[in-house]
């Protein structure tokens, strides 16, 4: 888990956890700031246990942002909704062009592979060579994640979902992936250069600047084009 532990090790100052929100889409942490990442729960939830609850608001977050090496998912989400809280995002740095705009561009007339299914993908399909998409739950037109070992090696660009962060697949599919372009994608990523030091190329991630709507909308069960109070960023590597 090095990219795990080097973006943790890359957060300057502690904070103190100052509200946790699991929801059914969407998990937030607010503590420096307000951080997000996608909910993913044990197959069996109502087994595994959350470690401290009733004691981790107003406890370090640092402490907190650890629960992202868990191997229990709820816990792993927390955690990287908290590293998202306290990564100071430099906005100077950061592009506000769609994540996607990005992909077609780059892979225009080359082979694209996804690593999770996204609303954008129809519109790769129109640009790309051959695009393959990826996913843990596939769709028509998908292929099971499983099949990654194959299929990321023959792709010219790669977009990979930052919940491969949580669920702690994404130093592998970089493996996988080495010399490509690749782009990490969706509200779990980290807007930290720290991941341009792993093969990133792109981060298109989120800034949370109203964490009231986000709380209120996540907690009445928005899918991601529903989340009110974001900026969708992306920072580029040099």
């Amino acid at each position: 888990m090095r990219i795990l532990d080097d973006l943790i090790s890359s957060i300057k100052e502690d904070a103190l956890v100052k509200g946790i929100y699991c929801c059914a889409h969407f998990t937030a942490v607010i503590s420096r700031d307000c951080g997000l990442a996608s909910t993913l729960v044990p197959a069996h939830s109502h087994h595994q246990k959350v470690r401290g609850v009733g004691n981790l608001t107003g406890g370090s977050a640092l402490r907190l942002a650890e629960y992202a090496k868990s191997d229990n998912p709820l816990e792993a989400s927390i955690g990287m909704a908290t590293i998202n809280s306290l990564i100071e995002v430099d906005e100077s740095k950061c592009t506000t062009q769609n994540a996607f705009e990005i992909l077609a561009k780059q892979g225009q007339g080359k082979r694209i592979a996804i690593v999770g299914h996204f609303p954008g993908i129809p519109r790769l399909r129109q640009v790309a060579r051959e695009l393959w998409v990826l996913e843990q739950h596939p769709r028509p037109g998908d292929l099971p994640s499983e099949m990654a070992g194959e299929i990321l090696p023959q792709a010219d660009v790669v977009g990979i979902s930052g919940t491969t962060l949580t669920n702690h697949t994404l130093e592998t599919l970089l493996e996988l992936s080495r010399g490509k372009f690749i782009v990490l994608i969706g509200p779990t990523s980290p807007l930290s250069p720290v991941l341009f030091d792993h093969g990133i190329s792109v981060v298109g991630g989120v800034k949370v600047v109203d964490p009231e709507k986000v709380i209120r909308t996540i907690s009445e069960g928005a899918t991601y084009p529903q989340i009110q109070g974001l900026r969708k960023l992306c920072l580029i590597r040099d």
